[in-house]
């Protein structure tokens, strides 16, 4: 039992000391496990660790691949750089042994270009001494050019003077005549005795006597200047260039043409369309301006303005204005002083060229009144009155003061209405109005040969009442008639048998006027 109880006892001791035994086996297997658990962990960070040092690493490694791609492009082209740096030294090396030649030959030529300047330089002072000599020489031309600029102003007075005696001798009112060619071998007995100084012409007519007889007049007439058939709108104009002239030096000037219906009025005054068949109003504008700028060397400046009426049933409307005719009451105002004439509201245009006075020339053309006659289809039933004005100052040449004279005048250019009798030119009456025209217009031109009538017995009896307010024609144009003005009539005559008498009758109406002295021309100038 004892060995049994020992045998428990040790068994139990045995149990005792494997529970112990068990029990620190379990404590160590808890350890371990502990252990085991923390060494796993350690070697998961170190794996993680690891793996982060192998990223590091492999960043690195693209980096220094990326560095070393960047330091062979970097190589290469400074490889290029040098390969190009060694070309550039070679050619500056090539230059400058090109430059050393080229140095010695400049130091070659810079011996000979100062050889050269000394020259010049000798030159030089020659060509001072000559400039200083030309420079005296220069000054005293320029006191001569001065002293000649004077003598050619105060010939340019002389000129004046002596034009203005030449004008005045030929008779400040003077006539020419002018025959239209013939378009049918209808024509009058006109012959021209005087082929030299073309001044006279001879009418010849033939009539039948009660008797039944044939009977032969002759009739001679002399004027300033006659102009057959043949003469061209160019050597009409030659005769009165020269009072265009007369207008630039200040003194007023009228062109008046005069004759029966179909006489080549109109033609002789504005012309065809063509250069040479230009008539007197555009070949007298163009010659005023040219003479203008001729003045310019003479140390003159020009300013000129136009216009345009026409009379018409003894009522004036301006060809140029904007407005309908007959609407704007127009009054003529004369100036007794000035010697010139104006009238009242109607357009003054300033002109600049020749070439805009014949487009207003055109204008006012289309607006004038105009109606069928027996004796011409198309005849000009009003008096036409182109004015044109103009005004100079003498403002002197560069280097020489002008006088400050100052000169003033006009050129009247007048188409007057065709004169004709009411029984030929409206045989039965029946046009009311055209009767009425024809009789206002000879009513004026009765009153203008009433005005030379009175004019021409002026010299006898100075008190003689000079009857310019019968017409508004001879009132327009009184400063043109009373001896203030240059006055040219230009007669014009039809060829036709047919007209023989109306021709006779203009023939000896001029004669009066040929025969009429008016006095001498006032030239309008003042000082400044």
């Amino acid at each position: 039992m004892d060995a049994e109880r020992n045998k428990v006892a040790e068994l139990q001791a045995n149990h005792l000391a494997i529970s112990r035994e068990l029990a620190t086996a379990k404590s160590q297997e808890l350890n371990q496990r502990r252990e085991l658990i923390h060494a796993s962990d350690e070697i998961d960070g170190l794996k993680k660790k690891h793996q982060r040092e192998v990223m590091d690493l492999e960043m690195d490694v693209k980096k220094r691949d990326r560095e070393l791609r960047e330091v062979a492009e970097d190589l290469r082209m400074c490889r290029t750089d040098l390969e190009r740096e060694r070309e550039t030294v070679s050619s500056l090396k090539n230059t400058l042994s090109h430059q050393s030649t080229s140095h010695l030959t400049m130091t070659t030529q810079n011996h000979a270009l100062e050889a050269q300047n000394s020259a010049l330089q000798s030159q030089i002072d020659t060509y001072a001494q000559t400039v200083s000599d030309l420079s005296l020489k220069l000054e005293s031309t320029q006191k001569q050019v001065d002293e000649l600029k004077k003598e050619a102003m105060e010939s340019e007075l002389t000129r004046r003077k002596l034009h203005n005696m030449v004008q005045e001798l030929k008779g400040n009112i003077r006539v020419f005549c002018r025959v239209r060619p013939v378009l049918e071998d209808l024509s009058a007995g006109f012959s021209f005795p005087d082929p030299r100084d073309h001044k006279e012409i001879v009418v010849h007519s033939s009539s039948s006597s009660a008797t039944g007889q044939e009977r032969k007049e002759t009739y001679n007439f002399g004027f300033d200047r006659v102009f057959e058939p043949q003469s061209t709108q160019a050597e009409v104009f030659e005769e009165i260039s020269q009072l265009a002239q007369s207008c630039i030096d200040g003194y007023n000037v009228c062109i008046f043409a005069y004759g029966q219906t179909g006489s080549g009025k109109s033609f002789t005054m504005e012309g065809g369309p063509t250069e040479s068949s230009a008539g007197m109003i555009p070949r007298a504008v163009e010659q005023v301006f040219r003479g203008a700028d001729h003045m310019k060397s003479k140390g003159w400046e020009y300013k000129m303005e136009g216009q345009f009426l026409e009379i018409y049933n003894e009522t004036i409307n301006d060809l140029l204005g904007k407005g309908e005719f007959d609407k704007k009451k127009h009054e003529i105002k004369h100036d007794p002083k000035g010697g010139s004439t104006r009238v009242t509201d109607v357009e003054i245009v300033s002109l600049s060229s020749a070439s805009q006075v014949r487009s207003l020339l055109a204008i006012a053309q289309s607006r004038r009144s105009v109606a069928a006659t027996l004796m011409n289809e198309r005849s000009s039933r009003s008096h036409s009155v182109f004015t044109l004005r103009i005004s100079g100052v003498n403002v002197g040449l560069e280097g020489c003061a002008g006088t400050g004279e100052k000169c003033e005048g006009s050129l009247n250019l007048v188409d007057l209405a065709g004169s004709e009798r009411l029984n030929v030119s409206f045989a039965n009456g029946a046009d009311k109005e055209r009767v009425r025209e024809t009789q206002n217009i000879n009513r004026s031109l009765s009153a203008l040969g009433d005005v030379i009538a009175a004019l021409g017995e002026k010299g006898e009896k100075s008190d003689k009442h000079i009857p310019y307010r019968n017409s508004k024609l001879t009132y327009l144009l009184q400063n043109s008639l009373s001896g203030n003005s240059k006055t040219l009539m230009v007669l014009n005559l039809s060829p036709l048998a047919a007209h023989l008498q109306e021709s006779l009758t203009s023939l000896r109406f001029a004669t009066k006027v040929n025969n009429t002295t008016i006095g001498t021309a006032k030239k309008y100038t003042k000082a400044s």
